[in-house]
């Protein structure tokens, strides 16, 4: 943009939004990146709306300037969502966050993007519901929906795509649409709300969500399990999925991982082998009949050391320290920073998929630990760096492309949950086919002018 582009946009803003528009050093550095680990780039301001119409108003102001707009939630992305490209004003949606309606009845609750999603579990607490939706940070639920987030509980309750019933959206020239409804389902025309729940922020604000929520279980049991290996872990996990078994978490860390696992959580303590980490949702019966059907299968494959954990409190800190992997990882190399990538393929793919990626962390020299959401074939890797070595960023970076490409040849993709940003646009083209500049025609036409969040997802000529 020019400068007297950027001028005009940020003086008309001003006007709109006074002191919640910001130029200050402190918010620009803030909104100049996310986790991932890429270069920042500042906006030239951010704008902080507490209303649908604000938003709208912003980005009319914006198409008429044809200034980049760049979507905000809580920055904890992983591949450079937010990161402003080319400039431009950072939407931060941080102040619309209340929780508008919970349909008891209907199970399904409305809310702001602000709405992080342990802020919505707190409000539900007194109702007996509960969202399910949980990635390792405490995102909002707009950054989330944006993403195509998941987590843990996915292999049971599903992703954002499972769960988002509705959206408002508003588009790059300001109109205001509303997409989907609270019915839970319908035959009428485009599934435009499918169309924005994975765009990350390329076609338009989200400014409010219908999502789906669930009864909390009469009974609820974890448990951890180490095995001799991968292979025989993966293998346990997809002949419970076979027969049935309805677990509501089942996660993977490898023998790497549970060293730091331990560094990091002195009072965990577990082997330090390939264990998986289990949780069961159900009625009092179920979950037992659930628990011994499980025992009985990760025997027959050398499962060992159980440890169950019924008491809530215990069961907090298993899933605590799970969430805490990252930092769990760190701990592994005092000083380090962390290259994150993760991938996703057929089930069946699995055991063989992080076979060939422990070969190619093994050839790179790098300590990287893997954690998995394996009841989905979806593992996470944790490339571990000196920031002073540059060779050792680019060693990480060709490890993390040689995984994108492993999943590939396996008949997966390149992302399972962190999305696609800067770091993994250049690989969808490979992934996608024909597919992915039928993309590029939907974003030309929702945005001719290219202002949201350019220079990623995909490329307009």
């Amino acid at each position: 943009m020019s400068t007297p582009q950027i001028d005009a946009t940020i003086a008309a803003l001003r006007e709109l939004l006074g002191d919640r528009l910001s130029t200050g050093d402190s918010v620009l550095d803030q909104h100049s990146h996310d986790e991932a680990y890429t270069t920042p780039a500042r906006p030239d301001a951010v704008a902080f709306p507490e209303t649908t119409e604000e938003v709208s108003a912003i980005l009319r102001t914006c198409a008429q300037h044809k200034c980049p707009v760049i979507p905000y939630g809580i920055g904890s992305s992983l591949e450079g969502h937010v990161v402003p490209l080319h400039g431009g004003i950072t939407i931060d949606t941080s102040r619309m966050n209340t929780v508008l309606e919970i349909h008891e009845s209907d199970l399904d609750a409305v809310v702001e993007p602000g709405v992080t999603r342990t802020q919505l579990n707190d409000a539900l607490r007194a109702t007996g519901l509960m969202f399910t939706v949980d990635p390792g940070a405490d995102a909002t639920l707009g950054g989330m929906a944006a993403t195509r987030a998941s987590g843990t509980n996915t292999v049971r309750y599903g992703t954002m795509a499972d769960n988002v019933l509705a959206l408002e959206v508003v588009l790059p020239d300001g109109q205001i649409i509303h997409t989907g409804s609270r019915a839970r389902k319908s035959s009428t025309g485009y599934d435009l709300t499918h169309l924005f729940v994975g765009s990350e922020g390329t076609l338009g604000i989200i400014t409010k969500l219908t999502v789906k929520l669930y009864g909390q279980p009469e009974k609820i049991a974890a448990a951890t399990c180490a095995f001799p290996d991968i292979a025989s872990a993966v293998d346990t996990v997809i002949l419970a999925i076979q027969m049935g078994l309805p677990m509501a978490r089942i996660e993977l860390l490898d023998e790497v991982q549970m060293r730091g696992m331990n560094i990091y959580n002195p009072d965990l303590q577990l082997p330090e082998a390939p264990h998986l980490f289990l949780e069961f949702h159900g009625t009092e019966a179920g979950v037992e009949e659930q628990v011994e059907s499980f025992g009985e299968i990760a025997r027959e494959h050398g499962g060992s050391d159980f440890q169950w954990a019924t008491r809530t409190e215990d069961r907090n800190r298993l899933w605590q320290a799970r969430h805490n992997a990252y930092y769990a990882g760190k701990a592994l190399r005092k000083g380090c920073e962390g290259v994150v990538t993760d991938c996703c393929v057929p089930i069946s793919a699995l055991a063989d998929c992080i076979a060939e990626t422990k070969g190619l962390i093994a050839a790179s020299g790098l300590i990287a630990p893997l954690v998995g959401h394996v009841g989905d074939g979806n593992f996470h890797l944790l490339i571990l760096i000196d920031p002073a070595d540059p060779s050792e960023a680019e060693r990480a970076k060709a490890l993390a492309a040689e995984v994108n490409e492993l999943s590939l040849k396996f008949g997966g993709t390149v992302s399972g949950e962190h999305g696609v940003g800067l770091g993994k646009r250049k690989y969808l083209p490979q992934e996608h086919g024909a597919a992915y500049a039928l993309m590029g025609t939907l974003k030309k036409a929702i945005d001719p002018d290219n202002i949201m969040n350019p220079g990623k997802l995909v490329t307009l000529n």
